[in-house]
C-alpha cells in the first residue's frame, strides 16, 4: 500500500510540475521522498513492530491442564505448478510452532487438542485447515487430536467459528499460536467472543538496518499498518454498534465426572461485519 501511495505522489508531482505548477509539484515530490524514507528506513517500521510484538513469548507458561486446546490460525495457502495446495510462505512458522507446543502438551500426559482454524481465504481450492492438518500429521500430531475449522476467511471468523468447537471440547487451558505481529489483533477478536487464550508467538518480524530505504522495510510497514488499522476498525465497530455484543467468557471449569467425551460442534455461520 505504501509503495502505491508513493507512486501516486511521484506521478502527481511530475504532472503538476509539467503543467506549470512547479511549487506544488516540487512540494508533492518532496512529500513522496519523505514517504519513501519514512516507510523504507528502519526506525519507523521497527517502532510499529515493537508495539505489536513486544512481550510475546514462544513458550507456554505454567503447567498444562487436564484438557488443553491449542489454536493455530491460518496464514494462507499456495497452489503449486503440479496442482497441489501447500501452506503459504507465511504459514510454516505458525505450523511448526503449533506442532512444538502440541508435543510439549502431549508429553505432559494430559489431553491435548490442536484446533486448526482457516478456510480457503485465497481461493486456492482447499481450506487452510485441511492443508495444514496433512503437514501436522506428517510432523507427528495424531489426526485424532486435530480439530479442523475450515470455513473462516478472516481473523474475525477464526475467533467466531472456533468458539463453538472449543465449547464442545470444554478445555481448561487455551493457547493461541499465530505470528507475533498478528497476535494483538487476534487476541482482541478472540476476547470479543469470550476466549482469552495464552499467546504463543510463532515468529518475530524485524525491520532491516541500512543507509538507504529498502523494499523489505516498506513491506514490513504495510503489514504492521494493516494490523493497527484492524485494531482501529474493531474499536470503531464496537463504538458504533456494528459488532455483535461480546459473548460471555468460555467456561474453563473442569468437566463433570460423568462427562468423558464431547462431540465437536459445527462452526457457526451467522453473518457478521467483515473484519480481516
Amino acid at each position: 500500500m505504501s509503495l502505491g501511495v508513493l507512486g501516486i505522489l511521484l506521478v502527481l508531482g511530475l504532472v503538476l510540475a509539467w503543467r506549470g505548477a512547479r511549487r506544488t509539484g516540487v512540494a508533492v515530490l518532496l512529500l513522496a521522498l519523505g514517504t519513501l524514507w519514512g516507510v523504507g528506513y528502519r526506525p519507523v517500521p521497527q517502532r510499529m513492530l515493537d508495539g505489536l510484538q513486544d512481550g510475546l513469548s514462544t513458550q507456554v507458561s505454567g503447567t498444562w491442564a487436564p484438557r488443553n486446546a491449542i489454536i493455530l490460525l491460518g496464514a494462507g495457502t499456495t497452489r503449486v505448478p503440479d496442482g497441489t495446495v501447500e501452506p503459504s510462505f507465511y504459514a510454516f512458522g505458525r505450523i511448526a510452532r503449533a506442532a512444538v507446543v502440541y508435543q510439549q502438551c502431549h508429553a505432559s500426559g494430559n489431553d491435548c487438542k490442536l484446533l486448526v482454524s482457516g478456510g480457503d481465504a485465497v481461493h486456492s481450492g482447499r481450506a487452510e485447515a485441511l492443508v495444514y492438518s496433512d503437514l501436522l500429521a506428517a510432523m507427528g500430531v495424531p489426526r485424532s487430536d486435530l480439530m479442523l475449522e475450515s470455513h473462516s476467511r478472516s481473523t474475525w471468523q477464526n475467533a467466531q467459528f472456533s468458539r463453538p468447537l472449543l465449547a464442545a471440547y470444554h478445555p481448561q487451558k487455551l493457547v493461541l499460536v499465530t505470528s507475533g505481529m498478528h497476535m494483538r489483533r487476534a487476541l482482541l477478536y478472540f476476547g470479543h467472543f469470550g476466549m482469552h487464550p495464552e499467546p504463543v508467538r510463532a515468529d518475530l518480524l524485524r525491520a532491516r538496518k541500512g543507509w538507504l530505504p529498502s523494499s523489505w522495510n516498506a513491506m514490513v510497514f504495510d503489514l504492521a499498518l494493516h494490523e493497527y488499522l484492524g485494531q482501529l476498525q474493531f474499536r470503531y465497530y464496537n463504538l458504533t454498534g456494528k459488532n455483535p455484543p461480546p459473548l460471555p467468557p468460555l467456561s474453563l471449569a473442569p468437566l463433570p465426572a460423568a462427562a468423558t467425551t464431547v462431540a465437536p460442534a459445527r462452526a457457526s455461520s451467522v453473518p457478521l461485519p467483515v473484519q480481516e
